[in-house]
């Protein structure tokens, strides 16, 4: 039992549990965004080329209310808006990576004197330099 609590302990304390945790807490909160971005802004003026059509009222009904029986209806309306929905997500995501790459592909490249290359890179593109200094000298003994 120790064993298992110990194990547990350290799976909840590794930092990809908690940049996990924080991750979905981003997200969530994320999601509130998006969802006001696409009823608040995306969605009206779609509804106006539209002719004031309001997507997420709009239905198809198999069978009216009757008495006591709601109505069924297929509401396509509402698919038609979580699709905005994902794809605002998506392209968002998307940018996003897409900035953080390009900042990873500076802090990656030795060259580039503008930003700190980390040392693990730093010292693979020296062993790099010297194995081809190396290369060269043993090509030259060999002529």
């Amino acid at each position: 039992m120790a064993g298992l609590l110990q194990e547990f302990k350290n799976f909840a304390v590794k930092g990809n549990m908690i940049d996990m945790a924080v991750g979905i807490i981003i997200g969530t909160a994320f999601n509130n965004v998006v969802n006001t971005i696409v009823k608040k802004v995306v969605m009206p003026p779609l509804s106006l080329m539209t002719d004031g059509v309001n997507f997420a009222d709009r239905k198809y009904v198999l069978k009216e209310a009757e008495g006591e029986v709601k109505e069924i209806a297929i509401g396509y309306g509402e698919l038609i808006e979580v699709m905005i929905d994902f794809l605002v997500i998506a392209f968002t995501i998307f940018l996003v990576i897409k900035f953080i790459n390009r900042f990873k592909e500076k802090a990656e490249d030795p060259k580039n004197k503008e930003v700190v290359t980390p040392k693990n890179i730093e010292l693979l593109s020296n062993i790099e330099k010297l194995m081809e200094e190396q290369n060269a000298m043993l090509k030259k003994k060999k002529d």
